[in-house]
């Protein structure tokens, strides 16, 4: 079955772009992107995006700021991944720093010994060894900074596998 495209035209484009802005935050990128795929030539999508930033529609440091925020509390990412993704969205880094500043240390070493002892029981290894090794990967893949993992790590009980 053929999925039929539709090309919108500027005005169209941009209303339509305007209201998925109001809804959730959107940084340029995922603008831009949404506008390649409905197929709007990349000057018109430019001209668009830039009108949306200028009537702050667009704004990085407050969609850093949400991604952040949700990343972590609803995902339980840790900095380090939260950082490396809005990178990867061509977020400048003075807005990462901002929105990485916003979270509560304390929160994050508390969300990182929860996981960990969420993950525990469920991680099996032939020695205190191995299963230290899977944990502090899960966490790093979650993540979170490797020396704060290894501090937690060293600080859970019970390593022998049942």
């Amino acid at each position: 079955m053929e999925k039929k495209t539709h090309t919108y035209t500027e005005s169209e484009a941009y209303t339509h772009l305007t209201t998925l802005c109001a809804r959730s935050e959107m940084c340029r990128l995922d603008a831009l992107r949404r506008l390649s795929r409905w197929q709007v030539p990349d000057t018109i999508a430019e001209k668009i995006v830039a009108r949306l930033v200028q009537e702050r529609y667009i704004d990085e440091e407050r969609f850093a700021h949400a991604f952040a925020n949700d990343k972590f509390r609803y995902n339980h990412w840790g900095t380090v991944k939260i950082a490396l993704e809005l990178k990867r969205r061509r977020v400048p880094q003075d807005c990462i720093d901002k929105a990485l500043a916003d979270i509560d240390t304390d929160e994050s070493q508390a969300t990182l010994h929860q996981l960990l002892q969420k993950k525990r029981p469920s991680v099996r290894g032939k020695n205190a060894y191995e299963i230290r090794g899977k944990l502090i990967r899960y966490a790093v893949g979650k993540g979170f900074p490797l020396d704060e993992v290894m501090k937690e790590v060293e600080h859970l009980e019970d390593w022998d596998d049942e």
